[in-house]
């Protein structure tokens, strides 16, 4: 499993459609997909379970289309009627034990972590990677605590496990976190917010494969 998303994990898209505002959410999507995101990961906070699934069914056709990891944000119910590839989780939703028993040995498991202890739990109970964040101040959660620098280099030197990035994450501030051993960045705002998505994301693609190098 590892070594399936280790580069998906790269440059790793979280929807938000009220970000999109009256934007077409399938071809922003799209966009951002042809110009370099390497996995997505449906989170839309106020959708109804109806419409959640609409587009989880939709996102998934096209997330194929192009081979990117397509992950749904808390809800395993939509990831197995949809089949997506995995179930991202965070510390108030089921744990990564009990997802795992739902979705079965060949989904990802995602889990947020904002401390050592959630990471090392996030590991034990069959995780295959983990978000750590939130690392900078970001609009799209307000109730995100902040990790520090020094716990996130903790948690990579402690805890073996895939893991990447998220909140607050610009191509201003990025090449503070370029030290880090982690395995890709989470954004939303940052891509879907430009009023050219396409260009956004392929200048968040060719920032990360010059960090790589």
């Amino acid at each position: 499993m590892e070594g399936n998303i280790k580069n998906d994990l790269s440059l790793y898209l979280v929807t938000d459609s009220e970000i999109l505002a009256n934007r077409d959410f399938y071809s922003s999507i799209e966009d951002a997909i042809k110009s370099g995101v390497t996995m997505v990961q449906l989170r839309e906070k106020n959708a109804s379970g109806r419409d959640f699934l609409e587009k989880a069914l939709e996102l998934r056709k096209i997330t194929k289309k192009y081979g990117v990891s397509f992950i749904i944000n808390d809800r395993v119910d939509i990831a197995m009627i949809s089949d997506a590839d995995g179930v991202h989780v965070g510390q108030s939703d089921i744990d990564a034990k009990s997802v795992r028993k739902l979705i079965g040995s060949d989904k990802i498991v995602g889990v947020s972590a904002r401390t050592l202890e959630e990471a090392k739990k996030a590991k034990s109970d069959g995780a295959d990677y983990i978000g750590i964040g939130a690392v900078f101040s970001t609009s799209t959660k307000l109730d995100a605590k902040s990790v520090n620098i020094e716990t996130i280099e903790q948690i990579t030197k402690e805890v073996d496990i895939l893991s990447v990035l998220i909140g607050g994450i610009n191509l201003s501030n990025i090449d503070k976190l370029k030290h880090l051993d982690v395995d890709g960045y989470a954004v939303v705002s940052a891509i879907l917010k430009s009023d050219d998505i396409s260009m956004e994301a392929k200048k968040w693609s060719d920032k990360i494969n010059v960090m790589k190098k």
